[in-house]
């Protein structure tokens, strides 16, 4: 009786089936229990019409002198009628901006009424230049 060391006749086979099994059992139970999250973000708003962010918008120049008369767009007006005034111009052009000069030597209650009435108007973005040479 001798025996050969080295290859059986039959070779030995692992079943596939009970792991492939469990793999799948694994896969159905993650999925079920993972929680679905709507992520938070921003809402970003586009313009409607990008044609009218293109064009350059006319700001509203005001001019207050020293000695107190207030000139818009190079027309002389009263100061009562600032606000009307800048109305107007925002029924014809589009802007939130205006520029006011003022004269170093200008009074700041003028100055500040006018301020007051252009945002009354609807201008939004006010800027205000001071200058030294303003009669």
């Amino acid at each position: 009786m001798k025996r050969k060391h080295g290859h059986s006749s039959e070779e030995a086979n692992v079943d596939m089936t009970p792991m492939l099994d469990i793999v799948f059992i694994m896969l159905i139970f993650f999925i079920v229990t993972t929680s679905f999250v709507k992520e938070k973000g921003l809402i970003v708003n586009r313009p409607e019409n990008a044609q009218k962010s293109n064009k350059p918008s006319k700001n509203v120049s005001i001019r207050i002198a020293n000695d107190g008369t207030i000139t818009m767009n190079g027309r002389q007006i009263d100061i009562r009628r600032v606000e009307a005034n800048i109305q107007n111009f925002l029924a014809e052009n589009i802007t939130d901006n205006a520029v006011v000069q003022a004269g170093q030597e200008t009074e700041h209650g003028i100055v500040v009424e006018v301020l007051d009435q252009a945002k009354k108007a609807g201008l939004h973005k006010l800027s205000v230049v001071v200058e030294g040479d303003a009669s």
